[in-house]
């Protein structure tokens, strides 16, 4: 992108945004009448990138533009270079400033202990830590007014019972895949799953860390997209799982509203939500919040311990090599 001369037009950052809910996001984003927006959609592959940069430029309306850029969570090099680059095409106008990075990009890997790049436990290593590096390495052209809106989900609060409870434990253990005593006696399957839970309990914990730590004028809040269908989350889930999720559920979702739970929705209902949080003008100086699509509302009671939350920034700082900036 050439050198911007829109005036007001604002970059809007979001990682994974070639699918899902990041894409159902970026559509509601670019089809908008609600400012100027340049999408920035930051994916580890690029050629899926492109293809849904292809597919929304078709869609957007006057005065948007989107384009695709590298960006791997699952390696902290990755991260530096997207960061490094994106802020020098900042500081030379190549972008238009900075509005908002929304952290979206997510793993559920199922029964897979895997492993990113750094060694650090996949769930664990992408949904949090990559993020937390991405944050904080972009937190100088952070500049008001601009926002960072974390994915979270329900998922988080064992209240919901929407699986099985987060099993926290020291953020060092935690990013070795060492879940704390709740995960016990969990199977393969379910340990994956509470592997999710508590690195959505970690998002929240981050946001609100976050939130204390930014500047006037520049906000942090977390975002439940409800329950979500026909999405890539659980393409690590057993091959019955998958196929279910991904062929069955989004053709019964009428059902599945009656049965669960009414909060199913789809990507481009979720996503538009998130467009909302994103830009919505009288969301201006609303921080430290969790928005359940467009509701604001209460987090799990573990979730206000101020004191792990801290400990989880301090030992993240050191996990990812990041130095304190704020």
């Amino acid at each position: 992108m050439s050198q911007d001369t829109r005036g007001n037009t604002r970059t809007i950052v979001i990682t994974g945004g070639n699918s899902g809910l990041g894409y159902g996001c970026a559509q509601a984003l670019l089809g908008s009448n609600n400012g100027s927006w340049h999408v920035v959609i930051a994916s580890r592959d690029a050629d899926r990138a492109q293809t849904a940069v292809d597919a929304l430029v078709a869609g957007a309306a006057a005065g948007h533009t989107v384009e695709a850029m590298v960006l791997d969570l699952a390696s902290l090099a990755s991260v530096r270079s997207f960061v490094a680059e994106l802020t020098e095409r900042l500081a030379t106008g190549a972008l238009p400033p900075l509005h908002a990075l929304v952290c979206n990009a997510g793993v559920q890997m199922g029964t897979t202990l895997a492993k990113t790049a750094d060694g650090f436990e996949a769930t664990f290593g992408v949904n949090h830590l990559g993020h937390f590096a991405l944050v904080n390495g972009l937190l100088p052209v952070l500049k008001a007014p601009s926002r960072v809106v974390v994915v979270s989900s329900g998922t988080h609060d064992p209240a919901l019972e929407l699986g099985p409870p987060p099993a926290w434990n020291d953020p060092r253990a935690l990013a070795q895949g060492q879940l704390g005593p709740a995960a016990a006696k969990l199977n393969a399957l379910m340990t994956g799953q509470a592997r999710y839970c508590t690195s959505k309990l970690a998002n929240v914990y981050f946001t609100y860390a976050l939130a204390r730590r930014l500047p006037a004028g520049v906000t942090a809040n977390a975002f439940d997209p409800g329950m979500m269908l026909g999405t890539a989350l659980g393409r690590s889930l057993p091959a019955p799982l998958r196929f279910a999720s991904e062929r069955i559920f989004p053709r019964i979702t009428w059902l599945l509203r009656r049965t669960i739970t009414d909060n199913i929705n789809t990507a481009q209902e979720s996503g538009r939500a998130l467009a909302w949080v994103v830009t919505a003008p009288e969301l201006v100086g609303a921080t430290g919040k969790y928005f359940d699509l467009r509701q604001e509302k209460r987090t799990s009671e573990e979730s206000y311990d101020a004191a792990r939350a801290e400990q989880l920034w301090n030992d993240s700082l050191a996990l990812t090599g990041v130095a304190a900036t704020r």
